[in-house]
């Protein structure tokens, strides 16, 4: 256990303990600021949720004091500065990182946002307009297209954060929400919504198979929708299809580009 785990879970539930926890709590956002730490961590087993450091980032906000802070002709008025430690990150302007979240050398951030909690792997894209929201865990060599809405997850803080794992594939104006995890390289056609309840349908066997929560690896996924009978009539509910899976390629490039060429997939 963390030494400062004890004192910031004891004051996440007796706020009057805030005052002791202090140092541990800042402590504990430098270190996510540094990527020494993270809010969730892959194993052998699956993730691991660190509810303590969710609970630093929320007990942060209540340490902080909002100030007027100044990019060039820019002003701020808000508790938490932009992150500067940016070595070996593209950030092209007016992309904006904040404090306590993670970019790994070799990301490239286009006008877009990364939340505080976030971790971004080497070799990702959050391209325009795409927002990672806080806590979100964005692995190796991703792509999130323009316009790509990564959900933030800070309470409760044992919730499982939104997950998009090594090589995937999120493609325009994409919404992923509520702890969904996208598995490794996998593929989501523009416009693919997902939230925790959203029915992810594999339809490539003889018999359809829901999924809800995950998307497998190497699936490729478009949006779809399905009829529902109301009082009222029947309706078409939004939905996921996974109508493929993507090739083993060695070369992720080309195995991206012949995903979306086979299954024509909007990206």
């Amino acid at each position: 256990m963390d030494s400062r785990q004890a004192l910031i879970e004891a004051a996440f539930a007796d706020r009057a303990r805030l005052p002791e926890a202090a140092d541990a709590v800042r402590a504990t956002i430098a270190d996510l600021d540094a990527g020494r730490l993270r809010v969730a961590t892959p194993g052998d087993d699956g993730w691991t949720v660190h509810a303590w450091v969710k609970q630093a980032i929320l007990l942060y906000f209540s340490l902080a004091e909002l100030t007027v802070m100044e990019a060039g002709p820019f002003r701020y008025h808000d508790k938490i500065p932009p992150k500067t430690d940016l070595a070996g990150v593209r950030v092209v302007p007016p992309g904006t990182a904040r404090y306590g979240s993670f970019l790994e050398p070799g990301v490239i951030l286009m006008p877009g946002y990364v939340n505080i909690g976030a971790y971004v792997g080497a070799g990702s894209m959050v391209d325009t307009w795409a927002t990672v929201g806080s806590c979100a865990q964005i692995g190796r060599g991703v792509h999130l297209a323009g316009g790509v809405g990564i959900g933030g997850v800070l309470e409760p803080p044992g919730a499982t954060p939104v997950i998009i794992e090594d090589g995937a594939f999120i493609g325009s104006r994409c919404v992923v929400v509520e702890g969904v995890r996208v598995g490794r390289e996998a593929v989501l056609g523009a416009n693919t919504v997902l939230t925790s309840s959203t029915p992810i349908i594999d339809v490539t066997g003889p018999e359809e198979r829901v999924l809800k929560g995950a998307v497998p690896p190497g699936a490729v996924v478009v949006p779809g929708s399905r009829p529902r009978r109301f009082p009222a009539g029947e309706y078409h509910l939004p939905c996921a299809l996974i109508i493929g899976q993507r090739s083993a390629s060695t070369d992720r490039k080309t195995s991206l580009e012949d995903a979306l060429r086979q299954f024509s997939v909007a990206v």
